[in-house]
């Protein structure tokens, strides 16, 4: 198993990238092997000023970098030789087995649709994010931002790609999936949750319960959350806020407290060819830690081969 890490993506990168990459490569076995995007030099370098051991990772050498601010499709394009572009080459080689970056949200994007390619049947991938249950455990919402303008045919494949998701990654057996509405009645709603409503209730794929409102998001009404990614990133960006103001509010809450990005480290593409996960830009060493033992996760589950066998 290889897994591809971009170490020049993210806010406070190299170090944080390269601190989480030691810490990740402790809890993987001797054939799982983590594969570092960057300059080379500069990063072997690191990680022995950090403790670490050098000779425990394998390199490419990508020294150029895509900018926050940069436009994605001109950057994938002009900058060949940065750390995601040269991510997404090697995972469309299959020279590596998944490509994890906390860079540039919309080239991982444009990357993993130029590159690996959304599986054939999936009209467009979706960003996935978990959302913490007020008892235990957590959902899955989705998308939270790669389509901010959707058709109803498209979140029906999304209800089918996170159940998916749920049941392969995370063991939940026939996963319950609601759709995120303003009412629980058949009839609520906009145009698109209104006709969404019919395909999912007639979709044998998954086991859909209906409507869920905002306030059924933290509880187990449902497994799966669907909704456009418009909608779903001003939850999600909202829905991050509540621990930064439990820290600011000075007060301790094992709830709140599962609120924080860092114990996910990122989140997946659904619905292309390969593992891609994207980390928050502000990614820290444990949130880069947790994205590639998420990463590793992902391989392991085949979650992709279920994928390819319900749309094919």
């Amino acid at each position: 198993m290889k897994i591809g890490l971009d170490i020049l993506g993210g806010d406070y990168a190299p170090k944080a990238t390269i601190t989480g990459a030691i810490e990740a490569q402790k809890q993987l076995t001797g054939d799982q092997k983590i594969v570092l995007f960057g300059k080379t030099e500069e990063t072997k370098q690191l990680i022995d000023q950090a403790g670490g051991n050098s000779s425990d990772f394998e390199y490419v050498e990508a020294p150029e970098v895509i900018a926050m601010g940069e436009h994605p499709t001109k950057a994938i394009t002009q900058k060949p030789n940065s750390s995601i572009a040269k991510g997404f080459e090697y995972l469309k080689n299959k020279e590596i087995d998944s490509f994890a970056s906390a860079g540039n949200t919309g080239a991982m994007l444009v990357g993993s649709m130029f590159s690996v390619k959304a599986i054939p049947g999936v009209l467009r991938p979706a960003i996935a994010s978990i959302v913490p249950k007020l008892k235990s455990g957590f959902g899955i919402l989705l998308d939270v931002g790669a389509n901010a303008d959707c058709k109803p045919e498209m979140l029906n494949q999304f209800a089918m790609l996170g159940s998916l998701f749920a049941e392969h990654v995370f063991n939940v057996s026939n996963p319950k999936v609601g759709l995120l509405n303003i009412g629980e009645e058949e009839e609520k709603g906009n145009i698109l949750t209104t006709s969404t409503y019919p395909l999912l209730k007639a979709n044998d794929k998954i086991n859909f319960i209906g409507n869920a409102e905002g306030r059924d998001l933290f509880s187990d009404h449902a497994d799966v959350y669907v909704c456009d990614g418009f909608t779903g990133n001003v939850v999600l960006k909202l829905a991050e806020s509540f621990y930064v103001v439990t820290l600011k509010k000075g007060f301790k809450d094992d709830f709140f407290d599962r609120f924080n990005y860092e114990q996910y480290g990122g989140s997946p593409i659904l619905g292309v060819n390969a593992p891609v996960i994207i980390g928050h830009g502000i990614s820290t060493p444990e949130a880069i830690k947790n994205m590639v033992l998420f990463s590793r996760d992902m391989i392991e589950s085949k979650f992709i081969d279920s994928i390819k066998s319900i749309f094919n």
